[in-house]
């Protein structure tokens, strides 16, 4: 058997974060305060999952989607007033966004995540003079 992509959801609650996939036929659930915390609880317990068959993953093989407020919060270094102005969207709509005040729709989910994958592609085809 071959080893399962993992694709997890992680959301901001009230207190904390929570994260959910379905891995085959695995329904794997995790709660924290912290999201630190969250990714050890989870990484703990997608290896406890298939713990039967002998896959072992690392942090590094699941991939995540995000709510908005979550990304923000974990991603502190991304300024959202320089994202807004950067994508042509209201900085008070997008803090909105963040703070899950308004719900965007998919049309402006969209525009915020094609900024934010703009930045890392520029971000990861820099490089500094030694």
């Amino acid at each position: 058997m071959r080893k399962p992509k993992i694709k997890v959801t992680i959301t901001k609650e009230t207190i904390g974060y929570s994260a959910h996939t379905l891995a085959k036929n695995n329904f794997i659930a995790t709660e924290a305060e912290t999201f630190e915390e969250l990714l050890k609880n989870l990484l703990e317990a997608i290896n406890f999952s298939f713990e039967n068959v002998g896959f072992v993953y690392s942090i590094g093989e699941i991939q995540y989607t995000y709510d908005l407020e979550s990304f923000f919060d974990f991603y502190k270094v991304i300024n959202a007033k320089a994202l807004s102005e950067r994508i042509g969207m209201n900085q008070s709509l997008l803090a909105q966004y963040i703070k899950g005040i308004k719900k965007p729709s998919s049309s402006q989910i969209k525009k915020i995540l094609m900024g934010v994958q703009q930045i890392g592609r520029e971000l990861s085809e820099i490089q500094f003079i030694s």
